[in-house]
Protein backbone atom coordinates (compact mmCIF):
# COMPACT_ATOMS: atom_id res chain seq x y z
CA UNK A 1 0.00 0.00 0.00
CA UNK A 2 2.68 2.46 0.92
CA UNK A 3 4.58 2.02 -2.39
CA UNK A 4 1.42 2.12 -4.58
CA UNK A 5 0.84 5.47 -2.84
CA UNK A 6 4.25 6.85 -3.24
CA UNK A 7 4.20 5.66 -7.06
CA UNK A 8 1.14 7.98 -7.34
CA UNK A 9 2.66 10.36 -5.64
CA UNK A 10 5.47 10.31 -7.77
CA UNK A 11 2.77 10.75 -11.02
CA UNK A 12 0.84 13.37 -9.95
CA UNK A 13 3.77 15.90 -9.19
CA UNK A 14 5.38 14.64 -12.17
CA UNK A 15 2.28 15.58 -14.27
CA UNK A 16 1.97 19.08 -12.42
CA UNK A 17 6.11 19.89 -13.87
CA UNK A 18 4.98 18.98 -17.08
CA UNK A 19 2.06 21.20 -17.98
CA UNK A 20 1.36 24.93 -16.70
CA UNK A 21 3.88 27.99 -17.43
CA UNK A 22 7.01 28.29 -15.71
CA UNK A 23 8.33 31.47 -15.50
CA UNK A 24 11.55 32.89 -17.22
CA UNK A 25 11.61 36.49 -16.10
CA UNK A 26 14.88 37.95 -17.60
CA UNK A 27 15.20 35.16 -19.90
CA UNK A 28 15.70 36.43 -24.21
CA UNK A 29 13.61 34.44 -26.68
CA UNK A 30 15.59 33.85 -30.12
CA UNK A 31 14.63 36.95 -32.74
CA UNK A 32 15.89 34.58 -35.45
CA UNK A 33 13.18 31.90 -35.74
CA UNK A 34 10.65 32.18 -38.26
CA UNK A 35 6.57 31.33 -38.16
CA UNK A 36 4.24 32.04 -41.24
CA UNK A 37 1.95 34.56 -40.82
CA UNK A 38 -2.15 34.60 -41.97
CA UNK A 39 -1.00 34.30 -45.75
CA UNK A 40 1.47 31.94 -45.34
CA UNK A 41 4.65 34.48 -45.71
CA UNK A 42 7.58 33.49 -43.60
CA UNK A 43 9.19 36.51 -41.48
CA UNK A 44 11.36 36.02 -38.63
CA UNK A 45 10.00 37.07 -35.33
CA UNK A 46 12.32 40.02 -34.61
CA UNK A 47 9.72 40.99 -38.25
CA UNK A 48 7.23 40.40 -36.57
CA UNK A 49 8.05 42.64 -33.53
CA UNK A 50 9.13 45.44 -35.72
CA UNK A 51 11.45 47.08 -32.72
CA UNK A 52 8.23 47.33 -30.61
CA UNK A 53 7.38 45.43 -27.02
CA UNK A 54 5.23 42.40 -27.87
CA UNK A 55 2.87 40.81 -25.97
CA UNK A 56 2.03 36.74 -26.57
CA UNK A 57 -0.04 34.37 -26.83
CA UNK A 58 0.01 30.58 -27.15
CA UNK A 59 -3.03 29.22 -28.30
CA UNK A 60 -3.83 26.44 -30.73
CA UNK A 61 -6.97 27.55 -33.50
CA UNK A 62 -9.01 25.21 -33.18
CA UNK A 63 -9.41 24.87 -29.51
CA UNK A 64 -12.63 24.21 -27.88
CA UNK A 65 -11.92 24.77 -24.40
CA UNK A 66 -9.73 27.90 -23.12
CA UNK A 67 -8.16 29.44 -25.96
CA UNK A 68 -11.81 30.14 -27.57
CA UNK A 69 -12.48 33.08 -23.97
CA UNK A 70 -9.05 34.06 -23.79
CA UNK A 71 -9.34 35.09 -27.54
CA UNK A 72 -12.11 36.75 -27.12
CA UNK A 73 -11.46 38.59 -23.59
CA UNK A 74 -8.18 39.61 -25.95
CA UNK A 75 -10.66 41.15 -28.50
CA UNK A 76 -12.10 42.98 -26.17
CA UNK A 77 -9.14 44.31 -23.90
CA UNK A 78 -7.33 45.18 -27.24
CA UNK A 79 -10.72 47.23 -28.25
CA UNK A 80 -10.33 49.41 -25.12
CA UNK A 81 -6.54 49.26 -24.89
CA UNK A 82 -5.11 52.89 -24.21
CA UNK A 83 -2.22 52.57 -26.33
CA UNK A 84 -1.32 53.10 -29.93
CA UNK A 85 -1.48 49.50 -31.97
CA UNK A 86 1.63 49.30 -33.90
CA UNK A 87 3.13 52.26 -33.10
CA UNK A 88 3.47 51.45 -28.80
CA UNK A 89 2.82 47.72 -29.27
CA UNK A 90 2.55 44.40 -30.93
CA UNK A 91 0.73 41.05 -30.67
CA UNK A 92 1.33 37.87 -31.72
CA UNK A 93 -0.98 34.50 -31.05
CA UNK A 94 0.82 31.74 -32.06
CA UNK A 95 -0.61 28.04 -32.83
CA UNK A 96 1.44 25.46 -30.79
CA UNK A 97 -0.39 22.74 -32.71
CA UNK A 98 1.40 20.84 -35.41
CA UNK A 99 -1.16 20.57 -38.36
CA UNK A 100 -2.88 24.19 -38.61
CA UNK A 101 -2.78 25.98 -41.40
CA UNK A 102 -2.17 29.99 -42.75
CA UNK A 103 -5.79 29.64 -44.28
CA UNK A 104 -7.06 28.51 -40.14
CA UNK A 105 -5.03 31.74 -39.31
CA UNK A 106 -6.36 33.83 -41.42
CA UNK A 107 -9.93 32.98 -40.62
CA UNK A 108 -9.44 33.44 -37.06
CA UNK A 109 -7.26 36.61 -37.11
CA UNK A 110 -10.55 37.86 -38.71
CA UNK A 111 -13.17 36.87 -36.67
CA UNK A 112 -11.45 38.72 -33.57
CA UNK A 113 -10.44 42.05 -35.68
CA UNK A 114 -13.91 41.68 -36.84
CA UNK A 115 -15.60 41.29 -33.32
CA UNK A 116 -13.30 44.02 -31.81
CA UNK A 117 -15.97 46.65 -32.45
CA UNK A 118 -13.67 49.32 -33.82
CA UNK A 119 -10.98 50.00 -36.67
CA UNK A 120 -8.08 48.00 -35.61
CA UNK A 121 -4.70 48.44 -37.73
CA UNK A 122 -4.63 44.60 -38.40
CA UNK A 123 -1.01 44.10 -38.48
CA UNK A 124 -0.63 45.17 -35.12
CA UNK A 125 -1.92 41.27 -34.19
CA UNK A 126 -0.90 38.51 -36.12
CA UNK A 127 -2.14 34.67 -36.20
CA UNK A 128 1.19 32.46 -36.90
CA UNK A 129 1.94 28.90 -36.70
CA UNK A 130 5.08 26.82 -36.72
CA UNK A 131 7.58 26.72 -38.75
CA UNK A 132 10.61 24.58 -38.34
CA UNK A 133 9.28 23.94 -34.67
CA UNK A 134 9.24 27.38 -34.43
CA UNK A 135 6.44 27.52 -31.50
CA UNK A 136 8.07 24.91 -29.60
CA UNK A 137 11.15 26.81 -29.43
CA UNK A 138 9.51 30.18 -27.99
CA UNK A 139 7.29 28.11 -25.60
CA UNK A 140 10.75 26.15 -24.31
CA UNK A 141 12.09 29.57 -24.31
CA UNK A 142 9.15 31.38 -22.29
CA UNK A 143 8.49 28.03 -20.26
CA UNK A 144 4.99 27.36 -21.34
CA UNK A 145 4.17 23.73 -20.94
CA UNK A 146 1.85 21.63 -23.13
CA UNK A 147 0.72 18.72 -23.99
CA UNK A 148 -0.69 16.98 -26.89
CA UNK A 149 -3.30 13.50 -26.47
CA UNK A 150 -4.75 11.53 -28.78
CA UNK A 151 -8.39 9.82 -27.68
CA UNK A 152 -9.16 6.04 -28.48
CA UNK A 153 -10.80 7.81 -31.23
CA UNK A 154 -7.86 8.81 -32.72
CA UNK A 155 -9.33 13.30 -31.93
CA UNK A 156 -5.99 15.49 -31.15
CA UNK A 157 -6.63 17.78 -28.64
CA UNK A 158 -3.85 19.80 -26.32
CA UNK A 159 -3.50 20.59 -22.63
CA UNK A 160 -2.17 23.89 -21.45
CA UNK A 161 -2.52 26.68 -19.64
CA UNK A 162 -3.72 30.41 -20.74
CA UNK A 163 -1.36 33.08 -20.07
CA UNK A 164 0.35 36.62 -21.99
CA UNK A 165 3.70 36.90 -22.15
CA UNK A 166 5.65 40.12 -22.68
CA UNK A 167 8.49 40.81 -24.74
CA UNK A 168 10.70 43.62 -24.88
CA UNK A 169 11.77 44.95 -28.34
CA UNK A 170 14.82 42.80 -27.68
CA UNK A 171 13.35 39.52 -26.69
CA UNK A 172 13.83 39.91 -23.09
CA UNK A 173 10.96 38.31 -20.48
CA UNK A 174 9.08 40.78 -18.91
CA UNK A 175 5.94 39.91 -17.68
CA UNK A 176 3.59 37.16 -17.10
CA UNK A 177 -0.61 37.83 -17.29
CA UNK A 178 -2.15 34.73 -16.18
CA UNK A 179 -5.38 33.37 -16.97
CA UNK A 180 -8.20 33.91 -19.89
CA UNK A 181 -8.99 37.85 -18.40
CA UNK A 182 -7.19 40.56 -18.58
CA UNK A 183 -7.59 44.32 -17.24
CA UNK A 184 -6.64 46.72 -19.96
CA UNK A 185 -5.03 48.82 -16.87
CA UNK A 186 -2.74 46.10 -16.26
CA UNK A 187 -1.75 45.38 -19.54
CA UNK A 188 -0.90 48.46 -20.68
CA UNK A 189 1.57 48.95 -17.79
CA UNK A 190 2.85 45.60 -18.56
CA UNK A 191 3.52 46.86 -22.06
CA UNK A 192 5.25 49.97 -20.98
CA UNK A 193 7.40 48.32 -18.91
CA UNK A 194 8.29 45.74 -21.52
CA UNK A 195 8.89 48.73 -23.79
CA UNK A 196 11.36 50.19 -21.45
CA UNK A 197 13.20 46.44 -20.69
CA UNK A 198 11.94 46.10 -16.74
CA UNK A 199 11.16 42.79 -15.54
CA UNK A 200 8.16 42.58 -13.59
CA UNK A 201 6.46 40.26 -11.03
CA UNK A 202 3.30 38.48 -12.14
CA UNK A 203 0.44 40.34 -11.45
CA UNK A 204 -2.36 39.54 -8.52
CA UNK A 205 -2.37 35.46 -9.07
CA UNK A 206 -4.16 35.24 -6.21
CA UNK A 207 -7.00 38.24 -7.13
CA UNK A 208 -6.88 36.18 -10.44
CA UNK A 209 -7.63 32.85 -9.57
CA UNK A 210 -10.31 34.01 -6.61
CA UNK A 211 -12.09 37.10 -8.17
CA UNK A 212 -12.81 38.33 -12.31
CA UNK A 213 -13.20 41.54 -13.72
CA UNK A 214 -16.39 42.71 -14.62
CA UNK A 215 -16.45 45.41 -17.22
CA UNK A 216 -20.11 46.52 -17.17
CA UNK A 217 -20.55 46.85 -13.24
CA UNK A 218 -16.39 48.26 -13.15
CA UNK A 219 -15.84 46.02 -10.36
CA UNK A 220 -14.16 42.58 -9.01
CA UNK A 221 -16.70 39.90 -8.66
CA UNK A 222 -16.35 36.77 -6.74
CA UNK A 223 -15.99 33.29 -8.88
CA UNK A 224 -17.36 30.56 -6.40
CA UNK A 225 -16.92 27.77 -8.47
CA UNK A 226 -13.10 28.78 -8.67
CA UNK A 227 -13.08 28.68 -4.88
CA UNK A 228 -15.16 25.35 -4.83
CA UNK A 229 -12.33 23.66 -7.06
CA UNK A 230 -10.09 24.96 -5.03
CA UNK A 231 -11.65 23.90 -1.72
CA UNK A 232 -12.14 20.31 -3.62
CA UNK A 233 -8.26 19.81 -4.44
CA UNK A 234 -8.03 20.58 -0.59
CA UNK A 235 -9.56 18.11 0.48
CA UNK A 236 -7.73 15.50 -1.90
CA UNK A 237 -4.97 16.16 -0.70
CA UNK A 238 -5.92 15.85 2.65
CA UNK A 239 -7.07 12.67 2.31
CA UNK A 240 -4.18 11.38 0.55
CA UNK A 241 -1.98 12.85 3.26
CA UNK A 242 -4.55 10.55 5.64
CA UNK A 243 -4.13 7.79 3.32
CA UNK A 244 -0.29 7.79 3.85
CA UNK A 245 -0.37 8.26 7.13
CA UNK A 246 -2.68 5.17 8.22
CA UNK A 247 -0.71 3.37 5.60
CA UNK A 248 2.25 3.97 7.56
CA UNK A 249 0.40 3.28 10.58
CA UNK A 250 -0.76 -0.45 9.08
CA UNK A 251 2.92 -0.87 8.25
CA UNK A 252 4.28 -0.38 11.51
CA UNK A 253 1.96 -2.50 13.18
CA UNK A 254 2.63 -4.90 10.91
CA UNK A 255 6.26 -5.22 12.01
CA UNK A 256 5.74 -5.00 15.52
CA UNK A 257 3.43 -8.06 15.13
CA UNK A 258 6.32 -9.92 12.67
CA UNK A 259 8.76 -8.76 15.48
CA UNK A 260 6.59 -10.36 18.26
CA UNK A 261 6.04 -13.51 16.29
CA UNK A 262 9.72 -13.99 16.01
Amino acid sequence: MKKLLLFLSLFMFANANQLGVEEKLGAMVPLDITFLDEEGKSRTLEEYMDGKPTMISLNYFRCAGICAPQLEDMSKMLSRLDLAENIDYKVLTISFAEDETPALAKAKRQTHLTSMGRAYVPDAWHFLISENNSSAIIANAVGFKYEKTVSDAGVVDWIHPAALIMLSPKGKVTRYLNGIEQLPFDVKMALMEAGEGKVGPTIAKNLLFCFAYDPKAKTYIFKWEKIAATVMFAIMFLFFIYLVKTSNRDDDRENHQTKGDN
